[in-house]
């Protein structure tokens, strides 16, 4: 049995993210929700499953500085899965790659970190002028989010940090002929999350609970340090 942890669930409205967030509320822990607007809260239903709420728009600076500033007044998270994500660009390098970062940067830091990532981070591209002068595919995205998220895994004691996989799943993104399992789409990000028994405890790629290996680059410390300083760049906003 675990105990009860402080979750904050990004993308929560619908899909992988709402099938995260009923998930943890379902076994009891206590969900921070983050959804667009106000008004989509109510496709939610009963919001009184929830620890409470956070809006804005991942797609602007200006919406993700406004969720790390409400999701502050709930205090230090035991996890935050940034589970939200887009798949056609412009704003698929806001929302996957630059939101994760900003919200890390800015926010107390979690004791685990969960990131969102895809098989097709496979195909990314290793240019990170793509970063801050386009075009950013999807693919690229996810290996850049991939490359963050194993560049925290050891970077602040105390906090564990992973990326996931949940497979190509039948959701609005991935549509109704997706072939992988829907409910195995977040049971690997409820685990991390909650789970003491993650091995390794920091600095997995994750498909299905089993260990993957990622893009090399992901793993590569020059890539990730070179990642992290053209976020520092592009955002104004400093790890650290």
């Amino acid at each position: 049995m675990t105990d009860v942890a402080l979750v904050l669930v990004t993308g929560s409205s619908s899909g992988l993210g709402r099938n995260t967030a009923n998930a943890l509320a379902d076994d009891g822990h206590d969900v921070v929700i983050h959804v667009r607007t106000p008004a989509r809260l109510t496709e939610l239903g009963d919001t009184v499953r929830w620890k409470g709420a956070v809006t804005g728009d991942l797609t602007d600076l200006d919406g993700v500085r406004g969720v790390a500033r409400q999701a502050a007044e709930f205090g230090r998270f035991d996890a935050v899965i940034h589970n939200a994500g887009v798949l056609h660009a412009p704003e698929a390098l806001t929302v996957n790659t630059v939101a994760p970062y900003v919200l890390t940067a800015l926010m107390d830091k979690p004791a685990r970190l969960v990131f969102l990532s895809s098989s097709m981070h496979r195909t990314g591209s290793t240019d990170l002028r793509r970063l801050t002068e386009g075009p950013a595919s999807y693919d690229d995205t996810k290996l850049w989010v991939t490359t963050l998220a194993l560049a925290l895994a050891s970077r602040w004691e105390g906090t564990t940090s992973h990326a996931v996989d949940p497979g190509w799943v039948p959701t609005r993104m991935g549509g109704p002929g997706a072939p992988d399992d829907l409910a195995a789409g977040h049971e690997t990000q409820v685990w991390l999350a909650t789970d003491h028994n993650v091995m390794p405890n920091t600095g997995g790629y994750w498909y299905h609970r089993q260990s993957q290996s990622p893009h090399p680059a992901a793993r590569d410390a020059k890539f990730q340090a070179h990642l992290i300083h053209v976020l520092e760049n592009h955002t104004g906003v400093p790890l650290e």
